[in-house]
């Protein structure tokens, strides 16, 4: 079973920064790609950024220049850099993996259509607040 285990959410003044990490039980983001999430009260989940097998990345538009996926492929993890940030991005923060090979040419698509069955994290709270 894979396990996906986040970190590094916390409390930030409006314009701070905060790094999420999320690490994998196995080597699946290199294998499967992976995705951030968010969830905010009230509202549907939404996908933040993408960091496919080859590490192609893809940028939601509200946080395009604001935040950054990268990798470590050694410790099975992945990062997100979160700059200049804004009370709207307060959030349950999530990792997701899916639970099978996607070719690249779909992986986006896959991505926006991630089920209870693939892999997800805990999810980790990011609280932007004055």
């Amino acid at each position: 079973q894979v396990q996906l285990v986040e970190s590094g959410g916390g409390l930030v003044q409006p314009g701070g920064s905060l790094r999420l990490s999320c690490t994998a039980s196995t080597r699946i983001f290199s294998v499967n790609g992976m995705g951030w999430y968010r969830q905010a009260p009230g509202k549907q989940r939404e996908l933040v950024a993408t960091m496919n097998s080859s590490g192609g990345k893809y940028y939601a538009d509200f946080v395009k220049g604001r935040f950054t996926i990268s990798r470590d492929n050694t410790a099975n993890t992945r990062y997100l850099e979160m700059n200049g940030l804004k009370p709207e991005d307060t959030a349950v923060y999530y990792c997701a993996a899916p639970n099978r090979r996607v070719a690249l040419s779909a992986f986006y698509a896959r991505m926006m259509n991630l089920r209870e069955d693939d892999y997800w994290g805990q999810g980790t709270q990011v609280t932007v607040s004055s």
